[in-house]
């Protein structure tokens, strides 16, 4: 059985939509990074940071759904 790691790697060649959804999310990581290195963040800061971190969390649970799937397809092939 293929690690976790591996799933990605394989779901990034083959599955379009994994590709963007893994995409944005790192765009979302790197632009929370910048935010958390801020000493202050102004009120809209914050509210971004906020959606952010949500959207961000809601392609993870995207992605761990379609690794979901994609093993169980595995497994019954």
């Amino acid at each position: 059985m293929e690690n976790h790691d591996e799933l990605v790697k394989k779901l990034l060649e083959k599955d379009e939509l994994f590709r963007n959804a893994y995409k944005i999310h790192k765009d979302y990581e790197n632009k929370l990074e910048k935010l958390e290195k801020k000493p202050r963040l102004s009120s809209t800061e914050t509210a971004e940071k906020n959606k952010m971190k949500k959207l961000k969390l809601a392609l993870k649970d995207e992605m761990e759904k379609k690794i979901s799937e994609y093993r169980r397809h595995e497994k019954g092939a």
